[in-house]
């Protein structure tokens, strides 16, 4: 079972991927519309992996991959963004991104599948 929170303050996005993922039952899904939520929330090894929207009004997501890197370094964090500047990808990377993803995506398969890929399944 992954064990997934995914972070995105649009609902619509984040219930579309909340749905899609957790479909098939061995992905359990645990989404947050506020990142100040989805913090309090986070616990060292609770979650497999992240999937973490990198503009959001409350808190810039790169801010939330720094706390959640420093609480678990382990933690899979896939950042989402529908601004791709390269300076934001090469800071999320450089905090210990493992991946981004473009919105709005092409395929939810490819999410899916990149979700599958990065994070382990326990």
């Amino acid at each position: 079972m992954i064990r997934l929170m995914i972070v995105d303050d649009e609902a619509s996005i984040g219930t579309m991927l909340e749905k899609a993922l957790g479909r098939t039952g061995d992905i359990k899904v645990t989404y947050f519309d506020n990142p100040l939520s989805a913090l309090s929330r986070f616990r060292a090894g609770e979650f497999d992996g992240v999937l973490l929207d990198i503009m959001m009004p409350q808190r810039d997501g790169l801010s939330v991959l720094e706390e959640i890197k420093a609480k678990d370094p382990e933690c899979v964090v896939i950042m989402m963004t529908a601004y791709s500047t390269l300076d934001k990808v090469l800071q999320s990377h450089k905090i210990g991104a493992d991946h981004y993803v473009l919105k709005p995506f092409d395929s939810l398969a490819a999410v899916e599948k990149k979700v599958r890929e990065l994070i382990p399944n326990r």
